[in-house]
């Protein structure tokens, strides 16, 4: 990273000659350049000397000017994110709180800022990410989402910026992009067995939208669980969520009124987030139905409400705040070094048992 000349030359501040990067350097008996490199957070220098930097840094209260720094190399220090188009009700979500802690937790690590889309609906994100690339705000964008008609992956390829994607990219290959996700293919398939090894045959599924690509993977692993058990798939019990403007919670309290409305209930329900499940649970409290005596679940995500929830929930635990903090460490190398080749990390999910389920 090139050092501003700012910080090369002695600053004054009341009167007082405050000290530069010249004074670090000497003191450890490295270059200015080093001294640099340290702060930038180069993997090119040691740990053992970062630590002997930094030190340095400290008792000589040396802080960096990251905005000049910034300026001379036309970098912001900032990463774009990019939410849902159910960004209002995303932080509803627990989901979104722990991605972005393990966002933030990488991004203040490098010391990089972030920059929250805040449009509604697809048109709005999508002005606002033209807006972040053309308007040199960010230096690199990070994807919460990936939907079948996205526009802005396309875009920022075209722009040749950098960016990566947490979840699986539709319609663009993948050798082509770097993203890092959970196998929700195999995850579902794998909620939907343990449902079938305790005797359940008749299951029944709920999620949102197949616009977006998680819910046509998990519904792909729940499919293909049923497939391998020579169990016919009943496209009654599949009950899928269009509405973006429904709050989560109200998406399973629908769902279970309209499965536990059939003349032949399902005995057990594979529901693919722990939140709209918790709504599930509400609703079939209210109807008298007892989990798991009467009806088993299995859900995913693992946060804290299913550990809470009455009962506490059979879960995936998908490795949320991983999600985010790999996410951003693979966007800083890109942003870092444009000519990496593409990467692509599954995070591994682990089921977690607890007590919505009964064998039958």
């Amino acid at each position: 990273m090139i050092q501003s000349t700012r910080d090369n030359k002695k600053r004054k501040v009341g009167g007082t000659a405050m000290v530069t990067i010249k004074d670090v350097a000497k003191r450890v008996n490295v270059s200015p350049s080093t001294v640099s490199r340290v702060i930038a957070n180069s993997s090119r220098i040691s740990e053992k000397t970062k630590e002997r930097v930094r030190r340095a840094m400290d008792e000589l209260g040396y802080h960096p000017n990251l905005n000049a720094r910034s300026l001379s190399n036309k970098a912001t220090q900032t990463i774009g994110v990019i939410m849902p188009i159910t960004a209002q009700y995303s932080f509803q979500n627990p989901f979104f709180p722990e991605v972005i802690r393990g966002i933030s937790m990488k991004a203040y690590q490098d010391n990089y800022g972030l920059y929250l889309s805040t449009g509604q609906k697809e048109e709005e994100i999508f002005e606002e990410v033209k807006q972040m690339v053309y308007g040199g705000r960010v230096d690199g964008i990070l994807l919460l989402y990936s939907s079948i008609n996205d526009k802005i992956m396309p875009f920022l390829q075209e722009k040749n910026f950098p960016f990566v994607l947490i979840g699986r990219p539709h319609n663009i290959d993948e050798n082509d992009i770097t993203f890092v996700n959970n196998d929700n293919v195999k995850k579902t398939k794998t909620l939907t067995e343990y449902l079938l090894l305790l005797g359940h045959k008749k299951i029944g599924f709920i999620s949102g939208s197949l616009d977006y690509v998680v819910t046509i993977d998990n519904l792909e692993g729940y499919k293909t669980a049923l497939n391998n058990a020579n169990i016919s798939i009943r496209e009654e019990y599949i009950v899928l969520e269009e509405n973006y403007q429904k709050e989560i919670m109200e998406t399973g309290q629908d769902a279970v009124i309209e499965l536990m409305s059939l003349e032949e209930r399902p005995t057990a329900l594979v529901v693919t987030d722990d939140i709209m499940t918790f709504g599930v649970l509400s609703m079939l409290g209210e109807m008298g139905i007892r989990v798991p005596e009467d009806l088993s679940i299995v859900s995913s995500n693992n946060v804290m409400i299913s550990e809470l929830s009455s009962p506490p929930m059979t879960t995936a635990d998908i490795n949320i705040y991983d999600l985010g903090y790999k996410g951003v460490e693979y966007l800083i190398n890109k942003i870092k070094e444009p000519e990496l080749p593409e990467k692509k990390l599954i995070v591994p999910y682990k089921l977690i048992k607890r007590q919505s389920c009964k064998k039958i």
